[in-house]
């Protein structure tokens, strides 16, 4: 059973919405992905690298949300965290790197998009580019997986956790995000046996997601 904890960081006028029909497609891929019932292939990780690419040089100032409420209250009240590395997937820019970096021992930054980690430089010391669908990285290795507006892939996320490791799950926008995923359906994806602790802060929500069994 998933625990739910209550709102302490409200919800500042001018959330940024995204289109409505633009957004429902994206989230249909998003639990499509993370349910199984759609491969994930080259293709797929092409188009989203070369999307991305695109937008990087002016993803800070056109396309961020320019808020950090939902990982903020994630840090302070989803603990304890483990100690350990942390791979941040689907980082970005690095808007979040720093922010992780204060509970975490390290953090590995991993995009598929060359030109957003080039655009990391400054914040993110530890950049990879590869695919979050297929990690390189070894069996049970990190303490945590930080997914921000991210993809799900739930084999994958399973597999490098340590046994007492997280899945930081983190929705900028809640409900509205175009990847919005709710905790206890990526709970439910993961093989085995997971709880979620969750909550909304700001215009998001968060999960920290822990093995059971």
């Amino acid at each position: 059973m998933n625990v739910t904890l209550p709102r302490t960081m409200p919800s500042p006028d001018g959330k940024p919405l995204p289109p409505p029909g633009t957004a429902e497609r994206f989230r249909a891929f998003a639990r499509d992905i993370a349910a199984g019932r759609r491969a994930w292939t080259a293709e797929s990780a092409q188009f989203i690298a070369d999307q991305f690419d695109q937008l990087a040089a002016d993803w800070d100032t056109m396309h961020a949300t320019g808020r950090d409420d939902p990982l903020r209250d994630a840090l302070t009240r989803g603990g304890p965290y483990p100690a350990g590395p942390c791979v941040e997937i689907g980082s970005g820019t690095g808007l979040f790197t720093r922010l992780l970096a204060s509970t975490f021992t390290s953090v590995i930054s991993l995009d598929l998009s060359e030109q957003m980690l080039h655009q990391a430089a400054s914040r993110s010391p530890n950049r990879v580019r590869a695919d979050a669908g297929r990690l390189p990285l070894a069996d049970v290795s990190v303490a945590a997986i930080a997914g921000i507006d991210m993809l799900l892939f739930p084999a994958e996320a399973a597999r490098v956790l340590a046994p007492n490791g997280v899945l930081l799950w983190i929705n900028q926008l809640g409900e509205d995000g175009p990847l919005y995923l709710a905790a206890a359906d990526v709970a439910a994806a993961l093989p085995g046996q997971w709880q979620a602790l969750e909550a909304r802060a700001g215009w998001g929500s968060w999960a920290v997601v822990r093995r059971t069994a």
